[in-house]
């Protein structure tokens, strides 16, 4: 029988088989042997050993589409990444890091602005024209007044997104308006550290709709990237893209060049300023490791 993992926890894999049952299974040793590991949002082969119980064990992977690393899901259409606006204030750098990680892995992002009401017009304006200037998607919500939701439903109606971000942002809340069956528990905000307290702690699928699945993955503080070299950086920028073949240069790094056409864009106010500031800090953490 076929099916979709649409959790893992401790060895264990539930399956979503297409008689619409739900399969605890285990991962024969074969994966182990061939290095493979199975992950959330893998399509599978499963061998049912009770009907009863409803157990069984996987011992088929079928072809990805794609994974991603962090988080670690398998066969994605497109990523929801939310930040709030405040509570925690956007770490502009976490996202950006996130954002480079998407385009490094050709999965297109959405990026989605929670807790609105509780920032200014002025800051709300600020952060939307600047992601939106860069080409993305971005959309404004507040799970507290329940705005934004029905914009939400429709880009993510048809496929299957992945929802990630920091914790205490609201990704459960807006996830809990989005589908009705699976009430995940949403995690007060420490007041003192005024950060989440991880109250997703397994990706998982959650269907929201026909052929609509939300991958609900645990927040993260940190992101590193990896597989890059300083001088390929610049390709995962996409506003930096138009500008690229009017630099003097070829193979121009839009830092010191004369000539630049990308550094001219943001003397202009054509390209942000806080993402041509994380371009720069992130270029040196690049080059800073490639010495190690």
């Amino acid at each position: 029988m076929q099916g979709k993992i649409i959790k893992g926890i401790a060895g264990f894999y539930y399956v979503y088989g297409e008689d619409e049952m739900l399969y605890e299974c285990k991962a024969k040793g074969i994966f182990r042997k061939d290095n493979q590991k199975p992950l959330v949002g893998d399509n599978v082969e499963i061998t049912v050993l009770d009907e009863q119980e409803h157990t069984g064990n996987l011992i088929r992977m079928l072809p990805r589409k794609n994974s991603l690393i962090r988080p670690a899901v398998a066969n994605v259409d497109q990523a929801f990444v939310i930040f709030a606006m405040e509570n925690p204030k956007p770490n502009f750098m976490l996202l950006d890091r996130f954002l480079i990680m998407m385009e490094q892995s050709d999965v297109p992002a959405v990026i989605c602005f929670n807790k609105k009401d509780l920032a200014s017009e002025q800051e709300v304006t600020e952060l939307y024209e600047t992601y939106k200037n860069c080409g993305y998607h971005v959309i404004l919500s507040s799970a507290l007044e329940k705005e934004g939701l029905e914009e939400i439903h429709e880009i993510l109606k048809g496929k299957t997104t992945v929802v990630a971000g920091p914790s205490g942002v609201g990704k459960s809340s807006l996830t809990n308006l989005l589908q009705g069956e699976v009430q995940m528990e949403t995690g007060e905000i420490s007041k003192k550290l005024k950060r989440g307290r991880h109250t997703t702690r397994h990706s998982q699928v959650i269907p929201v709709g026909e052929d609509t699945f939300l991958m609900d993955t645990p927040g993260f503080s940190s992101l590193y990237l990896t597989d890059m070299e300083e001088q390929d950086l610049k390709d995962y920028f996409p506003e930096f893209r138009k500008y690229d073949e009017e630099c003097r240069f070829q193979g121009c790094r839009h830092i010191h060049e004369p000539g630049c056409r990308v550094k001219e864009a943001l003397e202009d106010g054509k390209i942000s300023s806080i993402r041509y500031e994380d371009y720069l800090s992130l270029y040196e953490e690049l080059k800073e490791k490639r010495r190690y």
